[in-house]
């Protein structure tokens, strides 16, 4: 794997995180604050590599994250890894705790954890499961909720539910997955990358 620039990666989790939106080179162009030749260059860069595709829409070329193949998958999996594996010590805490749940597919932190760190009233963390598991992930955070101060304030969906909210354009849920992914990468990738 050659040597991956912070913009790569962000415009990558960019496009990952926010399955509800459509980006092109302007709009990415302003979440990186740099220009849309800078984030056109990216993108192509990108494409080539097999990573994203790329759509015509009239005049505008959109870009999606190609998980046709194990390189994609790889690659994404290695930068939500590291997006986990270089958070602050607050977080890094949190994402320590949360794992701690071993019967959720997916588990992602966000909300106020995220920004305010100490400052968090309680720790927002989106789990997916399925139907037959909820009850054990359910006593899994009661568990972890006895021995901490703060508490998880979980959000609780099967990957049908997610991909329905996704559509709906659920707005608690659209704000969960931009959060971290603590476990669980390669589902989290296959339910967003839509």
């Amino acid at each position: 794997m050659r040597d991956i620039t912070q913009n790569e990666m962000r415009l990558v989790l960019y496009i990952l995180k926010s399955p509800e939106k459509l980006y092109n080179a302007s709009n990415l162009s302003r979440l990186l604050g740099i220009s849309v030749m800078g984030a056109s260059k990216i993108a192509k860069k990108l494409e080539k590599d097999g990573i994203i595709t790329a759509t015509e829409h009239g005049k505008a070329i959109f870009y999606k994250i190609n998980t046709n193949n194990d390189y994609t998958r790889s690659y994404v999996k290695f930068l939500l890894q590291g997006e986990a594996e270089q958070s602050p010590p607050y977080i890094k805490r949190w994402i320590t705790e949360v794992k701690k749940i071993i019967d959720a597919d997916v588990i992602i932190l966000f909300g106020s954890v995220l920004t305010t760190y100490e400052g968090a009233k309680d720790i927002d963390v989106l789990l997916i499961t399925d139907k037959k598991r909820f009850s054990k992930v359910k006593t899994e955070v009661e568990g972890i909720n006895l021995i901490n101060i703060k508490k998880l304030h979980p959000i609780y969906q099967t990957k049908e539910d997610l991909k329905e909210n996704i559509k709906k354009r659920d707005k608690v849920i659209i704000n969960a997955i931009k959060g971290v992914v603590v476990s669980g990468e390669e589902i989290a990738i296959q339910l967003l990358a839509i």
